[in-house]
């Protein structure tokens, strides 16, 4: 209840809003037989292809197959989508699935009793054989499965433009050194080292994740986090000097934090070869993939460089085995149903769907649907299969008010607006509010 309290206070004015029609998702499947059949209400951020056409063709297969229930299939931007899902629930009401993410707002969506464990539907229709086991630790809360993992394992890592890299003779950096060598030699020749859509805030703090994980390993983090550390730890610190201070070399694009993720201003800067890379999720992969085979065959991706001199283990990874977890508010039949529908994501036809379009889906036997000549593809997956572990996303990870004030000072930092030391502060006093 006291989540819930939370939830009112916060969106209160923003539900007048909503009641106005603010961020409503498109409802869409071409196969409306729905009038005999029970309605199961889908919100999800299938918006754009590939994910649009992943979506679709898959609950479409279970509409066609199902005599009983008909998924609804709503999409909303994502850019809107998680603050349309916490104005609806301060109301009271929910939808019988929907996407979210595993981490600090899925265990206070569970808390709010807005998802339903999923344990009897999950071992019926043999998912644990099918998804990989730290998929489904991301999925579980207190003992239970709450959600199920889909679409992509999704990772930061570097994106960038092999024959740029060709022109200026450049290599592949292992080290943060070696890649700050690469940006003065693009910036010295009119290149913009890194295209960067920061208006969105999660964009540029995929920068700070792994700064921080570079230097300190994934201790500091996990320490500040539950209360026993602190956020004013000299990793923190570091992360937002070293952005600075390549704000102020120029390594990303003038007006980084007016540019639109969603708007697509940071792709755009790499088809245009303004820019030679991106830091960016795993999923840029099937972008890339899916608007031009061409532009695609240019690109080549390595894992953000480790840190000379620091004891931090290289090979983890920020990011999460499942870009996105379907969560299920109804009981009875209708849950039976819902999970059933979700299961469709893990058939033969819609897996090679996903991997034609650079996804990496969360399952045991993903090698088997890699191929050889996708290189960037199978680079991301050597990456994920070699970590030590995987370091949540921040923004997902941490409780919704942490998370927001994270996003926030990530932002000032690109905006030279706040010092390292005041970001690291700042964050800390939000946590220990939260932790009270």
């Amino acid at each position: 209840m006291k989540q819930m309290h939370r939830f009112i206070i916060i969106s209160m004015i923003l539900f007048s809003i909503l009641s106005n029609g603010y961020a409503q998702g498109s409802s869409e499947s071409s196969n409306d037989n729905s009038e005999s059949k029970e309605i199961i209400e889908f919100w999800n951020l299938g918006t754009d292809n590939p994910d649009k056409t992943i979506f679709k063709t898959t609950i479409d297969k279970f509409n066609d197959s199902s005599s009983d229930y008909f998924i609804e299939n709503i999409s909303t931007q994502s850019n809107t989508y998680k603050e349309k899902l916490i104005i609806t629930m301060s109301s009271g009401e929910c939808p019988d699935m929907y996407i979210s993410w595993s981490g600090g707002p899925m265990n206070e969506y569970i808390e709010s009793g807005f998802a339903q464990p999923i344990d009897e539907q999950f071992n019926k229709l043999n998912l644990d054989d099918i998804l990989m086991d730290a998929a489904i630790s991301q999925a579980t809360y207190n003992g239970n499965i709450y959600a199920i993992p889909m679409l992509s394992v999704s990772i930061s890592g570097i994106f960038y433009n092999k024959e740029i890299f060709d022109e200026y003779g450049l290599k592949i950096p292992t080290t943060i050194e070696e890649l700050e060598y690469v940006c003065d030699v693009l910036v010295d020749n009119d290149i913009i080292p890194f295209a960067l859509a920061n208006k969105q805030k999660w964009t540029g703090s995929m920068f700070f994740q792994n700064l921080a994980a570079r230097y300190g390993g994934l201790g500091p983090f996990k320490s500040a986090a539950s209360g026993e550390g602190t956020f004013e730890d000299e990793s923190f610190v570091y992360a937002g000097e070293k952005i600075q201070e390549w704000v102020k070399k120029g390594y990303f694009p003038e007006g980084v934090n007016s540019l639109s993720e969603d708007d697509g201003q940071a792709i755009q800067l790499m088809y245009q070869e303004k820019a030679a890379m991106t830091c960016n999720g795993s999923w840029y992969a099937g972008n890339f993939k899916a608007d031009s085979e061409e532009f695609y065959s240019k690109i080549g991706w390595f894992s953000f460089p480790t840190l000379s001199g620091s004891e931090a283990d290289s090979t983890i990874q920020i990011g999460t085995i499942g870009d996105q977890f379907i969560s299920f508010n109804c009981t009875g039949a209708k849950l039976d149903a819902a999970v059933e529908s979700a299961s469709k994501f893990f058939e033969e036809e819609t897996l090679k769907m996903m991997v034609e379009n650079g996804k990496i889906p969360p399952i045991k036997n993903i090698n088997n649907y890699i191929s050889d000549d996708d290189p960037v593809i199978n680079d991301i997956l050597l990456a994920v299969l070699n970590a030590s572990s995987t370091q949540l996303w921040y923004d997902q990870y941490l409780p919704p008010a942490v998370a927001q004030t994270h996003l926030n000072t990530c932002q000032e930092l690109f905006g030279l607006t706040i010092t390292p030391k005041e970001a690291a502060r700042l964050l800390e006093v939000s946590m220990e509010e939260s932790l009270k």
